[in-house]
């Protein structure tokens, strides 16, 4: 065993502990840090097997967006970040289930295997990830970019409760304002 497998193992130990972390947390803020370290971990494990760009990508996309945007959701939705009790449930049927399946999925990665290696391909360079990225999967690429840019505008649109809301209106006697929703206050 080497040293770069007793790495893959100790970060694998930490990302599963963080995932058990994660669901088993009655707190939601805490939960969403644990899976900051869960995600790191991961990303600790890719850049054991030399997977750089992805490594980074699991950084920048998972734990630098999508723990964000879960954060603050959080924050904006005035959800109570404290210990629920409402939200428990009896653990042990998740946790039959979950070892059920990862006994399962063990062995058939074991049967799959039969812990023979795995010959490497060759490691890609910038040059060909870029133009596989901008000549055949440009049109995806692009479809992703509009689809984040219209859940931020969302973001922002739920957040704030006066967007959307129409303007009070001139009624044109006497400079009076006519209220655009009914039974609203001026």
């Amino acid at each position: 065993m080497t040293g770069a497998d007793v790495l893959l193992l100790a970060l694998g130990a930490v990302a599963v502990g963080a995932g058990v972390l994660v669901v088993t947390t009655k707190h939601l803020v805490r939960a969403g840090l644990y899976l900051v370290v869960c995600l790191g971990a991961l990303a600790g494990d890719f850049l054991v097997l030399s997977a750089e760009l992805v490594a980074w990508v699991q950084v920048l996309i998972y734990v630098g967006a999508v723990v964000v945007l879960l954060l603050f959701a959080v924050m904006l939705t005035r959800a109570p970040i404290g210990v629920s009790d409402d939200l428990d449930r009896p653990g042990w049927p998740a946790a039959l289930i979950g070892g059920g399946a990862g006994l399962g999925l063990t062995a058939l990665l074991v049967d799959a295997y039969r812990w023979s290696t795995v010959t490497l391909p060759s490691a890609g360079t910038a040059e060909r990830l870029g133009e596989q990225i901008f000549q055949s999967w440009v049109l995806p690429f692009e479809v992703l970019s509009v689809l984040l840019l219209s859940a931020l505008v969302g973001a922002i649109v739920l957040s704030r409760p006066d967007i959307g809301r129409a303007a009070p209106q001139r009624d044109g006697t006497a400079g009076d304002l006519v209220d655009s929703e009914p039974g609203g206050r001026r």
